[in-house]
């Protein structure tokens, strides 16, 4: 039998995300399929299909809760890589190499 990855109870053997067919699994234990909980939360059926294969934090907050667990247990990964990208994002910012758009007005006051 498969033991690498982790059971809804246990704490994770190792730090790789899930495989898809793990997810499922966990999904069809809970009562769920991909499909039904797409439809369930208004998506297309095949919406939450697509994150097993590529980040949707949304996707994967809504299959976590239905698992019963943080999505960071399921997609250890994809959590350290999205918080690797929000640190560098902050630290460009702090040494201001990083500076926001000016907003456009809506009207634009006419010039002379």
């Amino acid at each position: 039998m498969n033991t690498s990855h982790p059971s809804n109870t246990a704490a994770p053997a190792s730090r790789e995300d899930w495989h898809p067919a793990d997810i499922v699994a966990a999904l069809r234990k809970a009562g769920w399929s991909l499909r039904r909980l797409s439809v369930h939360h208004n998506l297309c059926p095949t919406a939450l299909s697509r994150v097993t294969q590529s980040p949707w934090p949304k996707g994967e907050r809504l299959i976590a809760e239905a698992i019963g667990i943080p999505p960071e247990e399921i997609w250890p990964d994809r959590h350290a890589k999205r918080l690797e990208r929000i640190a560098r994002r902050d630290q460009r910012a702090a040494e201001g190499l990083v500076s926001r758009p000016r907003r456009r007005s809506a009207n634009p006051s006419p010039t002379a």
